[in-house]
């Protein structure tokens, strides 16, 4: 009996610090730091506001001028009605929110740096004019996109290069690790989530293998993404090992803007040739080695050829806005000359396409929303088919508007969601629109499993494959990156996989379930649409 007792209390034991080991961890304390803030400040503004009547006009009159400031703003409709709905509430609290967020000097210098980093390499983005001609008798639409890409958003589009499409995370793994195994001269990369496990193992195994032959290796990773998956000190490791590494913005328990706008490119570039990216991060997940919303569907690409080159310049910028780190040991010196990047440099051979792919990044720091942009192009020029593919479907008024218009102009649109999600707050919102994309003519499924891809294809000839969703947060807070192809057989590639989780991985929603959703669901959707910015 005392046996079984004391067996007992140790199992408790066990269990409880197994909880608090889960509920005591760095990402705990941050929120738990930031939610202590927040709840400070509101406290010290309300016993402002509690004064006198007289005092609480002149918040009120202060708010008012506040909320006409924003709304003659540039910004989205839909981040001001946040701001809008949080000063109606809480007027005081609102306007020190909003002033204290919009005016730091930490967002306004990483601001002027990465506006200076972009300027400096302009003149390596050029396009080729010949290029240029040569779509312009090809396609007038493609063209004046292409125009818009190189001229505001900085990107050239580009021929002599290839396409291959990967359906899910394990598909690329293997051609990857392959691929890095080949590396000669350099690896870049550049990942939102960096988790320990099977995959990360495998690709550090070749990124040391490298760095002894002397092959230059960088590594950059979100501070925030990869928050609580890493050990502490992780980044000193992978320097110490070699492995030169920069943190994007390291996640801090302050209240800051700047915290606010994360690094959520996935880039892999080897030797300036051949460049992978898409939707998936480093972590077993995004290859179905541990299950935690079903089968994981990822999507990727993998390019070779001219192309590439906006990928390395896009890595190139970046890394020259970040803090280095400063390992123990020395580091190999690296080169200051961005031409010794190009592809020609270390050249696989000649790669002749009929085809055109722009590969292109969008920053959360300019006043373009490129990746926004780009999808709604392709709506707007479709006359067949668009398939849209997301994880989150929280598309704001301007992109809801251009779906419904083709699905009624007779394009037929459909659009894959997950039916198990990551965020259950997000899946509801997302349903909240489903009764006005069917009632237009969208078709909408949802997804035998978590679907993480961010595609687009249409009409046979266009097709972007990368991070960018179809939320507030990748059009106007994320540092994105998408790979535009136009004529290249992966389109097709593209659209039969699409075609397959239509027919064997999906199930598609009717109007009628919309409908019975249970009126809690519907009111939940109603009042977190409110803060659609931040979800």
């Amino acid at each position: 009996m005392k046996e079984e007792k004391s067996k007992g209390r140790h199992s408790l034991i066990k269990l409880l610090r197994t909880a608090m080991a889960y509920i005591i961890t760095q990402r705990t304390v941050v929120i738990l730091l930031l939610i202590a803030q927040f709840v400070l400040i509101f406290f010290m503004v309300a016993s402002l506001e509690r004064y006198s009547t007289s005092l609480q006009l002149v918040f009120q009159l202060v708010a008012t001028i506040t909320a006409v400031y924003i709304i003659n703003k540039k910004s989205k409709n839909e981040f001001k009605m946040s701001w809008m709905i949080l000063l109606i509430a809480f007027p005081l609290f609102g306007v020190v929110i909003y002033f204290y967020l919009s005016n730091q000097y930490a967002t306004r210098f990483i601001k002027k740096t990465y506006a200076k980093k972009v300027e400096e390499t302009k003149e390596f983005l050029a396009q080729d004019r010949e290029i240029s001609r040569e779509l312009k008798s090809d396609s007038g639409d493609v063209y004046r996109y292409s125009r818009y890409m190189n001229e505001y958003a900085g990107y050239p589009i580009h021929q002599n290069s290839e396409v291959t499409y990967y359906r899910c995370g394990e598909d690329k793994l293997g051609p990857m690790i392959d691929e890095l195994k080949k590396a000669k001269h350099y690896i870049f990369i550049e990942m939102f989530i960096v988790d320990q496990g099977i995959m990360l193992d495998e690709i550090i195994d070749v990124l040391k293998q490298k760095v002894s032959e002397g092959v230059e290796v960088r590594f950059i990773y979100d501070g925030l993404g990869s928050q609580n998956l890493l050990p502490f000190g992780y980044d000193k490791k992978l320097c110490e090992m070699g492995i030169q590494t920069r943190i994007f913005h390291p996640f801090v328990p302050f209240i800051t803007s700047i915290q606010n706008n994360r690094d959520h490119r996935k880039i892999v570039v080897i030797d300036g040739h051949t460049g992978f990216t898409g939707g998936d991060n480093f972590a077993d997940e995004y290859i179905n080695e541990k299950e935690r919303f079903g089968y994981w569907k990822d999507t990727s690409v993998m390019i070779k050829g001219e192309a590439v080159w906006n990928l390395t310049m896009m890595f190139l910028q970046m890394w020259g806005i970040l803090d280095p780190i400063k390992p123990k040991g020395a580091q190999k010196k690296v080169s200051d000359s961005y031409d010794d990047y190009r592809p020609s440099k270390h050249s696989i051979g000649k790669i002749k396409s009929d085809g055109y792919v722009l590969p292109y990044g969008d920053s959360p720091l300019d006043n373009e929303d490129v990746g926004m942009l780009t999808y709604l192009d392709i709506l707007n020029t479709a006359t067949d088919y668009c398939y849209i593919s997301s994880p989150y479907l929280v598309p704001g008024e301007g992109m809801l508007s251009a779906i419904c218009f083709a699905a009624k102009r007779g394009v037929d649109v459909r659009i894959v969601v997950p039916g198990i999600p990551d965020k259950w707050y997000v899946k509801v919102v997302g349903e909240s629109y489903y009764e006005t994309l069917i009632e237009a003519g969208v078709k909408v499924y949802e997804y035998n499993g978590f679907n993480h891809a961010k595609m687009f294809v249409s009409d046979d000839i266009k097709a972007v494959v990368g991070t960018i969703n179809l939320d507030h947060r990748s059009f106007s807070l994320h540092f994105e990156d998408a790979c535009f192809f136009y004529k290249m057989p992966a389109v097709m590639d593209v659209k039969r996989d699409f075609e397959n989780m239509f027919e064997n991985e999906c199930r598609e929603l009717t109007i009628e379930e919309c409908r019975k959703r249970p009126a809690i669901r519907k009111l939940t959707g109603v009042v977190l649409k409110t803060l659609e910015p931040l979800l």
